[in-house]
């Protein structure tokens, strides 16, 4: 049976993808644009209850929170993303020209960049050219802690490939504690899902698991 491959794929197709892309990376940077010139560090707000909230937390790092040992290991990582970026997009044009892989695999591999390119926008661009929200600031007679500000006068709080990747998204979806009769664990907190992440780390996710999932056999299949 032949494969449902991109070979001289549609422009339909292609224009398809684009659209997809650029709506996960457009949702992705206005919901971080409007937590980070809206909320001060560490607030929150409940969304569904207890189960999902949205609370404004920045890091350096990878995805759902994790972090770089060092700042020049936070600019290797910056520049491993962008890298990486450029080898799933030169991927992605060999699915649509020459069909190497399945029209699902463009899919998902288009889901993963969008995620992608939104994180690096964070990390390579947001300590440019927002301010600060760490910290304490005069407002009256009070110090209270700082909402940033876009394009500030004094400039950014970090140099180009050094900005803090925006998470504010907290689903803890089991929030109680350990049974009292478990060993070494009993009475203390038991939450899943604990890390906070963004709309990118859950496209990243989501394209990942579609590549997996709908183009198993293709991945893992024995080869004729």
């Amino acid at each position: 049976m032949a494969r449902n491959t991109a070979t001289g794929a549609d422009s339909r197709f292609v224009w398809l993808l684009v659209l997809l892309g650029v709506l996960i990376l457009v949702a992705d940077q206005t919901l971080k644009f409007w937590v980070k010139t809206h909320f001060t560090l560490g607030e929150e707000v409940a969304l569904i209850g207890h189960w999902l909230r949205l609370h404004f937390t920045e890091n350096n790092g990878i995805a759902f929170g994790m972090q770089p040992g060092s700042t020049v290991g936070k600019l290797l990582l910056s520049l491993f993303r962008i890298a990486a970026v450029g080898a799933m997009i030169y991927l992605l044009v060999r699915i649509l020209r020459k069909g190497v892989a399945p029209r699902r695999m463009a899919v998902g591999l288009t889901i993963v960049i969008a995620g992608a390119l939104g994180n690096i926008i964070d990390g390579t661009f947001y300590g440019v050219i927002f301010s600060s929200s760490e910290g304490l600031v005069m407002a009256g007679e009070e110090l209270v802690q700082p909402v940033a500000q876009f394009l500030p006068a004094g400039g950014g709080y970090a140099p180009l490939f050094y900005g803090k990747v925006v998470d504010m998204i907290y689903a803890p979806i089991v929030d109680t504690v350990w049974p009292s009769w478990m060993p070494g664990i009993g009475g203390s907190p038991l939450v899943f899902f604990q890390p906070i992440f963004n709309l990118a780390d859950a496209a990243i996710t989501v394209g990942i698991a579609y590549m997996l999932i709908f183009n198993w056999k293709f991945l893992f299949g024995r080869k004729k």
